[in-house]
């Protein structure tokens, strides 16, 4: 098999750059987006690791980042949860597949995500949600905080489970449109 040019190894990182940034950049001026523009940026970043590209997808990740910081006009707090879990879980994932090959190290593996998952989900709801949009004022806000480590740990771990099987097989399927592509 012919090896890919840096060049292309580049365009594709841009493109998945572009279509991560602009996703997340629509979702902090669309309220209503954000959660879609995430899961939208996490395809467009499992492009380049569709052809083996985890250094092209590693630095689309920081310039996703960048990027959409410029864009938002310098809001970290929309960024907070895409920089922590979701923009890095792609490379994870992959990273994973590819070098972990027996079953008990591929479960110890799940659970170190799981445990990043809540920790993640935590710090943004703890430090960034409560204090800077003032969901202290929420009607549901006093039996959220009451049970807050139940839901977390058993909602967040639950919902990440899913997420992270589906994540699996949506990158398989990015993988069988990307092998289209020709150089």
């Amino acid at each position: 098999m012919k090896r890919s040019s840096q060049s292309f190894q580049i365009a594709l990182s841009a493109i998945a750059c572009a279509l991560a940034a602009g996703a997340i950049t629509l979702g902090t001026y669309v309220d209503v987006l954000l959660g879609a523009g995430y899961v939208f940026a996490v395809f467009a970043l499992m492009i380049p690791l569709s052809k083996d590209y985890v250094w092209g997808d590693a630095l689309c990740y920081l310039a996703t980042i960048l990027l959409t910081f410029l864009f938002c006009q310098m809001s970290f707090l929309t960024l907070v949860p895409f920089a922590v879990f979701f923009g890095l879980h792609p490379i994870v994932n992959y990273l994973q597949r590819r070098y972990l090959k027996k079953k008990p190290l591929f479960v110890v593996a799940e659970i170190v995500k799981a445990a990043w998952f809540d920790l993640a989900m935590w710090l943004s709801f703890r430090f960034v949600f409560v204090p800077f949009l003032g969901l202290e004022e929420a009607f549901w806000y006093p039996y959220a905080e009451q049970y807050f480590f139940w839901i977390l740990f058993g909602g967040g771990t639950l919902f990440f489970a899913v997420y992270d099987v589906l994540i699996f097989y949506c990158q398989k399927c990015v993988n069988a449109v990307v092998r289209r592509l020709r150089k």
